[in-house]
């Protein structure tokens, strides 16, 4: 059975590069522009990781991951937030919503493979 990932992004270039980086590792990968689309999409399917980015219209990704860990069923889904941000309060903000880890853009293929190995365990 394959791996499934939802990746959060409103740069659709950004989705396609973490998106292409998953489905070479073996993920089923389904995209959201916005944490507010995510949301719905984490509703209707179950993933085995989330990657997604601070900055967006309509839903941020800090306020999509406090939304998502109210969730029973993704209380234990790693959340990786790869974002721009590299500021020290934005990544508490970041861990205290319930983020897993962070990663900072532009971002390396295959450190993000090694992370998302790492959580996914």
């Amino acid at each position: 059975m394959s791996r499934t990932a939802l990746t959060i992004d409103d740069s659709k270039t950004m989705r396609d590069m973490v998106s292409f980086t998953l489905k070479n590792a073996g993920f089923d990968v389904t995209e959201a522009e916005n944490g507010q689309l995510g949301l719905d999409k984490v509703n209707k399917a179950s993933f085995d990781i989330i990657i997604t980015d601070v900055n967006m219209p309509v839903m941020d990704g800090i306020t999509f991951t406090r939304e998502a860990r109210k969730i029973a069923a993704l209380k234990t889904t790693p959340i990786l937030i790869l974002t721009t941000e590299s500021d020290a309060n934005i990544k508490n903000e970041g861990r205290n919503a319930g983020a897993t880890g962070w990663i900072v853009k532009p971002f390396n293929p295959e450190k993000l493979l090694q992370v998302v190995e790492k959580v996914c365990g």
